[in-house]
């Protein structure tokens, strides 16, 4: 796990804004987060490079993370399982989540969907959802 010199006030999930993929499910997180509210921002915002610049374009293009307060940055599936204990509605996800031994079969799985996510969702904004 990465620490970040800049330590947000709320977890700050980052993610791709012109991803029709992405967008959709920060949509869906937005909606299961209730009053625990992380801030959602898009990777493209040029405040994302000035308070993170731990995180390089292209590994922020390559998964989503989630920033706390204290400045850990995780990505991809350790995003999705932290999120599952921060959100309420989501607990039921983290018992499947955080079965010992399984973290290698998420992240696997979640490499896969990043690198897929094009067919997956359909063409993106200005070819946003080309991953190296």
């Amino acid at each position: 796990m990465l620490t970040t010199r800049f330590h947000p006030v709320r977890d700050t999930v980052l993610y791709d804004g012109r991803c029709r993929f992405c967008r959709s499910q920060i949509a869906l997180l937005r909606a299961l987060s209730l009053g625990r509210r992380p801030d959602f921002i898009s990777l493209h915002d040029p405040h994302v490079a000035e308070r993170f610049p731990e995180l390089t374009h292209d590994d922020l293009l390559r998964q989503m993370y989630v920033i706390d307060p204290q400045g850990s940055a995780r990505g991809g599936a350790e995003a999705v399982r932290y999120l599952s204990r921060r959100l309420p509605l989501l607990w039921p996800l983290a018992a499947v989540l955080h079965i010992p031994g399984s973290l290698p079969v998420w992240k696997s799985l979640y490499a896969f969907i990043a690198r897929h996510r094009l067919s997956i969702a359909g063409s993106c904004d200005d070819g946003g959802c080309r991953v190296g």
